[in-house]
């Protein structure tokens, strides 16, 4: 999705639509140390307009540290990261106003109801009067909370109490939305819902959203993703290239000697197979003349005993994430 500004046109015929294609996250070799620990090691990222992004990895990948950068909380030790074409830093107070944010910690007064959290948000914004009202009925009816502006936020459920925190960071009508283990606590309908309002926030107003995760469903429905991994960025693209790329199916084979499984394997020609604790994994290529039923009856045949148990699979991001790492999410 692209914005479209105005300007006028040179014959006089009236104002002209101009598409801007300015990224809404740009990120150059952005790097960032705590210590002797490297958190984000010369990360390159762009975000376009309108996506739903996710940043997938596990706790210490990255994402974390990369989320307090892009919402002006820490500065980088080297690189760059623009948000819709301003510096994140060196112009963070125009960064604060076109960015909303929602934290993993909750930032609500649970003893406040919905409507008082949303007021005294709108107030650090310096909202007030029918401005902030008109806001606030805008923000709690894109989340679906317009008939509980009078409970008290303690008396909500987790799944709209995350809805509560998204309508206090609509406030300010950001172009950018940053979420950070937004998923975290929500049953699967309350992640279902959040889908949802993320996709009705860009199809009404057109909002970026920038997630960090590390649960596969919800990366899973992201337009694109990047896969952190100790600092760096293994792997960026839709859910479904990613898994593609990895190949047809999956092979997990249990066993109890998974270094004399590996080795036989091996030696038979499967080059890529990968040891994952007690299991070993082998991924079969789309273009493969045997299909993965096949190749598992023959592994059991030729390793008699060893195979405890097997699964076989399409891949998903896991498997993406296995498959550039050769560690488990």
């Amino acid at each position: 999705m692209t914005d479209l500004t105005m300007s006028t046109n040179p014959s006089g015929a009236g104002p002209v639509a101009q598409t801007d294609t300015t990224a809404a996250v740009e990120i150059r070799n952005l790097t960032h140390r705590y210590g002797d620990r490297t958190a984000l090691d010369a990360v390159n990222l762009t975000v376009q307009p309108g996506e739903i992004f996710g940043l997938l990895g596990p706790n210490g990948g990255g994402k974390t540290t990369l989320f307090r950068i892009l919402s002006t909380q820490i500065e980088p030790a080297a690189g760059e990261a623009h948000v819709f074409g301003q510096a994140v830093h060196a112009q963070a107070d125009a960064v604060r106003q076109v960015i909303g944010v929602v934290f993993q910690s909750p930032s609500l007064d649970r003893h406040l109801t919905v409507r008082e959290n949303l007021l005294h948000q709108g107030h650090l914004y310096g909202l007030s009067g029918k401005v902030l009202r008109d806001r606030m009925a805008e923000a709690l009816e894109s989340v679906r909370l317009s008939d509980r502006t009078s409970d008290a936020v303690g008396r909500l459920s987790g799944g709209m109490q995350r809805r509560v925190e998204i309508a206090k960071a609509l406030l300010h009508r950001p172009r950018l939305l940053l979420l950070d283990e937004p998923g975290t606590g929500l049953d699967p309908s309350a992640r279902l819902n959040l889908r949802e309002e993320l996709a009705e926030l860009r199809r009404s107003h057109g909002v970026t959203s920038l997630l960090t995760t590390h649960l596969m469903e919800e990366a899973e429905h992201c337009d694109r993703v990047a896969i952190l991994h100790e600092g760096r960025v293994v792997a960026v693209g839709s859910p479904e290239t990613l898994c593609r790329e990895v190949g047809a199916e999956v092979v997990v084979l249990e066993t109890d000697e998974p270094e004399r499984l590996m080795e036989g394997l091996r030696a038979r020609g499967h080059e890529g197979a990968q040891q994952l604790e007690q299991s070993v994994r082998l991924e079969v290529p789309a273009d493969n003349d045997v299909d993965a039923a096949r190749m598992l009856i023959e592994v059991v045949e030729a390793f008699t005993g060893m195979v405890k148990s097997a699964r076989i699979g399409r891949p998903t991001l896991e498997d993406v994430f296995v498959h550039h790492t050769g560690a488990k999410l």
